[in-house]
């Protein structure tokens, strides 16, 4: 190999598009959980409010706090998602235009393998 040789930088940034993916996906779960939490949180005030179970005003200060913290989680993990995907579209662009250099060769005589 070659000092020119992109091999070990492709290499490079193929591991990093596969940390930012398992970043991306974390941010996934995370931004469900808080969309559950927000569901959640927004169900058990309109019971609190309602008076349908009895729950006492420790439930509706809970409800609100489960709402608010659905809703700076849920802010917070698109923001990141949007800067990680951004970041893996970069990568693969780079990674792309690595490949896109390298001099590939056709070897036409080479024996056909068994299947």
């Amino acid at each position: 190999m070659t000092e020119d040789d992109p091999t070990d930088e492709i290499s490079d940034i193929e591991d990093r598009i596969e940390r930012l993916a398992a970043i991306a996906e974390r941010c996934r779960k995370i931004i469900l959980a808080s969309k559950i939490a927000i569901g959640s949180g927004a169900a058990l005030l309109l019971v609190t409010i309602l008076g349908l179970f009895g729950f006492g005003l420790t439930a509706a200060l809970g409800s609100i706090a489960l709402v608010l913290g659905g809703i700076v989680s849920l802010g917070s993990n698109i923001s990141t998602l949007r800067q990680t995907d951004n970041a893996i579209g970069a990568a693969e662009a780079r990674r792309s235009a690595l490949i896109g250099s390298i001099d590939l060769r056709v070897v036409a005589d080479t024996p056909m393998k068994l299947v």
